[in-house]
């Protein structure tokens, strides 16, 4: 069977892969909605959905700093890996132990693309057709809801020290995009260090993400206090940067946080 992975590169597979090793927490978490939790052998330390997972499958490291042996123990039948998450020196080592497959995620379109890549690869179509249709459907909804909100400027935190935001090419600022916000630093690119004076005064809301960064109360009180007429809002950051299957329960989050974000 000839698949293909977000990169363009052709997989030769003889059967559907039974053992498989997740390297990206939201594809760990798509693969168990998937019907896929038993065919799973290895997952990151940061797979934390489904919590209990961690413990009933081997640890092989963290996204960027992987046992290379504990991997090739597990006799895999596949690895799943995404461009961001992965370094390509780690890409290299593991091709030699199973078949990669690299996930290359920037909007929505990219996410659902990934999700029918899945449903074929491991046969499990039907499934993944109700994830994808379910997706479509918060989405349409949403892109409705979101017609009678305003258009704010945002600026989108995800680490501290330096500071750092999501800014162009990200799937964050599509997410951003989607919400109708109009992302302050849209014109760099990634995950720039910028300056707290960089934001502006016309920033209507400050985004302080949960993850990678923990963000917390203090952060937030800091940053009211120089920018006192912006909207300072903790933002769950799984919803804007796990691209799998949590995008069923993204859309309704975002209402919430619309709703929060009136100041």
């Amino acid at each position: 069977m000839m698949h293909r992975d977000q990169l363009g590169r052709q997989l030769q597979l003889q059967t559907t892969p039974r053992r498989i090793v997740s390297l990206v927490p939201s594809q760990t978490e798509l693969l168990v909605d998937l019907g896929l939790r038993s065919e799973i052998v290895g997952v990151t330390k940061f797979c934390v959905h489904p919590n209990y997972l961690k413990k009933e499958k081997n640890v092989v490291g963290g996204t960027k700093t992987i046992n290379f042996d504990k991997v090739k123990a597990l006799t895999p039948d596949i690895i799943l890996c995404n461009k961001e998450e992965n370094t390509a020196e780690m890409i290299s080592v593991l091709e030699q132990i199973a078949p990669i497959h690299i996930s290359d995620i920037y909007n929505l379109e990219d996410a659902i693309e990934l999700i029918k890549f899945y449903g074929a690869l491991f046969s499990v179509e039907k499934k993944a057709s109700q994830i994808i249709e379910t997706i479509e459907s918060e989405a349409f909804h949403f892109s409705e809801f979101i017609l009678k909100q305003p258009k704010r400027k945002v600026a989108y935190f995800i680490w501290k020290n330096p500071w750092m935001v999501a800014a162009s090419q990200t799937f964050i600022n599509a997410m951003l995009h989607l919400n109708n916000f109009d992302n302050v630093f849209a014109d760099l690119n990634r995950y720039p260090e910028i300056k707290i004076a960089d934001i502006g005064t016309d920033c209507d809301i400050i985004l302080l993400s949960t993850e990678p960064y923990p963000f917390k109360e203090e952060d937030m009180a800091l940053l009211q206090g120089k920018f006192p007429s912006a909207s300072i809002i903790l933002a769950d950051g799984e919803y804007f940067s796990w691209y799998g299957s949590r995008l069923t329960k993204a859309f309704q989050y975002f209402k919430t946080l619309h709703q929060d974000s009136v100041h």
